[in-house]
């Protein structure tokens, strides 16, 4: 037989294209249209409702960058449509290759009910079916005329990320507004043969299989009057009901499908609009599962949830009972699809603790999984916080993103730096969009890597970030595929559902060890500084927050400010999601997150301030309070008293030029440069920086990503560098224990001031710069003296251990990594740590020197600023401060303490007296995190340690108040079966290497 194959598929196409598809809607009338545009910011929809529109034309333009148009649209169905299906066709102007990325629309009922949204692939809301003829029809359609940001060129700077900078043009043309008659039987002949026709080019060629499905469709072709494609549609379809009933075969892959919508809670629109967002999505899928029996849709992110409670009661109204009736599932217990490598350990623990607490309290639900399909990238210490947190389960697709390496497992157990080990799932759709196409179905079946011992996968179906959610063709085609020859199976079910049967069926899912670090986006580490000084800055204020309102409380009866702490938790929690804390937002979220975490710096100063006066009390005596984890100066750790300073600094000038800083623990010598050329520990009698470097050195790169400008810096941007040797000015500073340097490059400007403080063991270097460049990558450097393969790196509730070298392309690529407070590398018997108060981004590499000792050369480099223009064209121009530390001699403990140290300054308030701790712990390798009273209002404080140095430890914590009761809890801080080791206020743990640990101690 000659092969025609090719021949019948381009006639499939082009009779889909220009035939079928126009024939779904055979008949049509236009809708009369008026639009009211709203003034500024989005009304209220009983503002919008009752504004009085002018008429406008289809064809004409609308909606400026941002704005917010009220289109009422009226009609009336013609008489001779009675018992037929019509539907109203609402074009905004769509581009349907943009889902989510363009104008939306919300559809309201003159009453102020919502109808459902309007997206570039979701067009339609029903009148009737079957309508009587003559209704009369009235709809609002609340519309956003968001801008373009990510375009067919795409990365190109654009000044529409900010509507302050944005301009008044119209964005949008109206396109079609009419009432239309729907053909469900040609509507189904259209995926009959989208179904087919995806499903044909994904079989091999020499299968039966591929070749009876084009007889069929060739036979389905003939059947059809291309002048009467309606009158013949049925004909047509029964020549396909033989192909389309053929099951699949017993080993075929078995897809889960799970409704979704991926919705950025940030990203190129801001905060508001994604609240819009939600309900337009939200809306769609209510709809939907009224209409679907089989139909099930899962959402994360609490914030979003409550967003919908808050904003749109109407919608919440109908998720709540799609939500009892077990269809609309609460999804990943989280507050919002976070980052998870900066987050500290605290926060990233919060996550977890409001997101879940949320879906308890408004549903009684509790999620079992994490869902994070779109982070980038995931810190060591995840899957014990997921434990404690009282789940069990991960999803994530995006490390099938990375450049380099291929991942080898869809499904494995993830373990993390403590042994805690997560059943965890890549689903190899390799997509959080999947739409039900052939190609995506045969990917995953094809992609799975764990065939012959699982077979499970999962599918998240339904467009994202606004494109709303799954459609009604993804769920026609979901059908067909539910048992078709040739096809996985496809099924709707929760993620609970498809978990529990992943797990049974690999029960010995092979181990992942580590991160799962995404070979991608590295550079979201760095860009929009601001916004991470903005989290860690937050997260320590926090942490002191509760601190001493918990101790205040327990002390001298302050009122602890519960109610306040959670909000600004929540606003924390928000301003980490995966698109806002990693810098990769449009310029109005980076504005408004500058704003934001300003004002919770000035409410949580004043908690702090209040309860520390509270505890001071009246007197003279002047008080250091210290927050850190650590003793220090003879303040305890969460403590106050008087401090004991001992010990002198001696500045002197250097020889060659430069000066000499000498406390008797290192002696500093900064040469004529401006530069570290000697961090000499005396006591080690060891010297730091390697022979003939400099320390403290900043480079400058180019930095211009082959793509995602913001989000990547590519491995070249190393081969051109720029040491900033040039000073401007180098003297002492006032204080007689430090040294300034100033320089100035390109169009910026640098001031660092070098001090090295009595009895400190460390070496501060203060950096501020007036940053004026563009798509340049600025690094400050420590080439130091040590011998180390590997480095530890601080994470949630721990560190783990990176190599220095590049022996494999998995090591070659991470070229660029996160670390919290600290870096440390070390040779057996010596060591050193750069820790940071509020940068993530470095990188550690080595080399063997070829000439003098021929030693190894270990440099650490931070990572400051970069200038990447979309999707904000002025990301981090301005003035930016940075403090980091040298510490030589250090060991891991000493890189632990000297971290918190940074990040926790000490605060002076005069008072009557010293402020002992309300717990303590009798080793330092036992770190408390978090000192806090019970969220439940009953007064119960709560503590939460782990081992932070990585080994066995036997500790006792101790309480300086009445204890009645003690109990280990989950970070819900709900009790768990085994009781701790207790001695009246006295504690007994036995830690295994850095082990998390919640204690909830009742007060008598």
């Amino acid at each position: 037989m000659h092969d025609d194959r090719n021949l019948v598929e381009a006639r499939l196409k082009r009779v889909l294209d220009e035939r079928i598809r126009p024939a779904v809607y055979p008949e049509s009338v236009p809708l009369d249209v008026a639009v009211w545009h709203a003034p500024g910011e989005p009304v209220p929809v009983a503002e919008g409702l009752a504004a009085e529109p002018e008429p406008i034309e289809v064809g004409a333009r609308w909606g400026a960058p941002w704005g917010t148009s009220w289109f009422r649209v009226t009609g009336t169905v013609p008489e001779a449509w009675a018992g037929r299906t019509v539907e109203a066709l609402l074009d905004l102007g769509f581009d349907e290759n943009m889902p989510g990325f363009q104008c939306e629309g919300l559809v309201y009922r003159p009453d102020g009910t919502p109808v459902k949204g309007l997206n570039p692939r979701n067009q339609w809301a029903r009148i009737g079916a079957p309508v009587e003829g003559g209704e009369e029809v009235r709809l609002h359609i609340e519309a956003a005329s968001n801008p373009v940001i990510l375009d067919y060129h795409p990365f190109l700077p654009t000044r529409l990320g900010d509507k302050e900078t944005a301009g008044s043009e119209p964005q949008y043309r109206l396109t079609r507004m009419d009432l239309a008659v729907l053909d469900e039987n040609v509507w189904q002949l259209v995926i009959d043969l989208e179904v087919l026709g995806e499903l044909m080019a994904e079989l091999p060629v020499e299968s039966a299989r591929r070749w009876d499905v084009l007889r069929a469709v060739e036979r389905a072709l003939d059947a059809i009057d291309l002048q009467d494609v309606n009158g013949t549609a049925a004909r047509a379809r029964e020549q396909l009901a033989g192909v389309l009933s053929v099951p699949a075969v017993p080993s075929a892959h078995r897809i889960s499908a799970v409704g979704h919508a991926h919705i950025d809670s940030a990203w190129l629109w801001p905060l508001r609009e994604t609240v819009r967002k939600v309900a337009r999505t939200t809306s769609n899928m209510t709809a939907l599962i009224e209409d679907e029996p089989d139909f099930v849709f899962a959402m994360s992110q609490a914030q979003q949830w409550a967003w919908v409670k808050e904003h749109r009661p109407e919608v919440w109204a109908r998720v709540k009972k799609a939500v009892a009736d077990g269809r609309f599932v609460p999804a990943g217990g989280m507050w919002v699809e976070s980052d998870t490598n900066m987050p500290g350990s605290e926060a990233m623990a919060r996550q977890f603790v409001h997101g879940k607490r949320f879906f308890l309290d408004e549903f009684g639900i509790e999620n079992d999984e994490a869902w994070l399909p779109d982070t980038f990238g995931f810190a060591a210490g995840l899957p014990q916080i997921i434990k404690a947190a009282g789940s069990k389960w991960l999803l994530t697709q995006k490390i099938s993103w990375s450049q380099t390496n291929k991942f080898p497992h869809h499904t494995f157990q993830w373990e993390g730096i403590d042994g805690t080990r997560i059943f965890t799932h890549f689903p190899p759709v390799d997509t959080y969009n999947c739409s039900m196409k052939g190609s995506e179905i045969a990917h995953a079946a094809r992609n799975f890597k764990d065939k012959g011992r699982a077979r499970h996968s999962l599918a998240p179906t339904g467009w994202g970030d606004g494109g709303g959610g799954t459609t009604r063709e993804m769920i026609a085609k979901s059908a067909r595929l539910r048992d078709l020859e040739g096809s996985a199976t496809v099924v709707w079910e929760t993620p609970d559902a498809f978990f529990r049967k992943a797990e049974a069926e690999y029960p010995d899912a092979p181990v992942w060890v580590g991160e799962l670090y995404l070979e991608l986006h590295r550079a979201t580490l760095t860009s929009q500084a601001r916004t991470k000084q903005g989290n860690r800055r937050s997260e320590h204020l926090l942490r002191e927050a509760e601190l001493w309102a918990a101790t205040a409380a327990v002390r001298a009866g302050f009122a602890y400010p519960y109610e306040e702490l959670d909000g600004i938790w929540k606003t924390v929690l928000l301003h980490q999601f995966h698109d806002i804390l990693p810098g990769s937002s449009i310029a109005w979220v980076h504005r408004e997150a500058r704003a934001t975490y300003e004002r919770l710096a000035g409410e949580l100063n004043a908690i702090i301030d209040s309860a520390q006066r509270a505890l001071a009390g009246e007197g003279t005596a002047e008080l250091v309070f210290n927050s850190a984890p650590h003793a220090r100066e003879g303040v305890p750790a969460g403590g106050a008293r008087l401090p004991a300073t001992e010990g002198r600094t001696s500045l002197a000038p250097r020889p060659d030029g430069g000066f000499v800083l000498d406390n008797g623990l290192l002696r500093v010598e900064i040469d004529a440069r401006g530069l570290i050329v000697s961090a000499y520990d005396i006591e080690g009698d060891r010297e730091t920086v390697a022979p003939g470097a400099a320390a403290g050195l900043l480079q400058l790169h180019p930095d211009f990503p082959n793509m995602w400008d913001a989000w990547d810096v590519d491995a070249f941007y190393r081969h051109t560098v720029t040491d900033l040797t040039d000073v401007d000015e180098l003297a002492p500073g006032a204080d007689g224990a430090s040294v300034r340097v100033t320089r100035t490059f390109g169009d910026s400007r640098v001031t660092q001031h070098l001090s090295l403080a009595p009895g400190d063991k460390r070496l501060l270097l203060d950096t501020e710069v007036d940053w004026h460049e563009t798509e340049k990558f600025l690094k400050l450097a420590f080439p130091l003296d040590v011998h180390a393969e590997r480095y530890a790196s601080e994470t949630q509730f721990g560190h783990f251990h990176r190599p220095t070298h590049t022996n494999t392309s998995w090591e070659a690529a991470k070229f660029e990594a996160c670390n919290h407070r600290f870096v440390h590398v070390e040779e057996p018997g010596w060591g050193a740590a750069v820790v940071n108060d509020s940068t993530y981004g470095h990188d550690v590499t080595r080399t063997v020197r070829t000439d003098g000792d021929q030693g190894t050369t270990t440099t650490v480099r931070v990572s400051l600023l970069r200038a990447p223009r979309f999707p904000d064209p002025e990301t981090d121009q301005g003035v930016h401060r940075f403090r980091h530390a040298l510490v030589p001699g250090a060991g891991i403990a000493d890189a632990v303490r000297e971290g918190w140290r940074i990040n926790l300054p000490e605060r002076r308030i005069t008072g009557g007296g010293e402020v002992s701790p309300l717990v303590t712990v009798d080793r330092d390798a036992v770190v408390i995190t978090a000192v806090k009273l019970a969220d439940d209002g009953s007064g119960d404080v709560v503590v939460r340690l782990h081992e932070a140095h990585g080994g066995r430890t036997r500790a006792t914590l101790t309480a300086d108040f009445e204890v009645a009761d003690v109990s280990a809890t989950d970070l819900l801080e709900r009790p768990l079966p085994e009781p701790p080791s207790r001695e009246g206020a006295r504690v007994v743990l036995r830690l295994r290497p850095f082990e998390l640990v919640t204690l909830r101690l009742r007060r008598s």
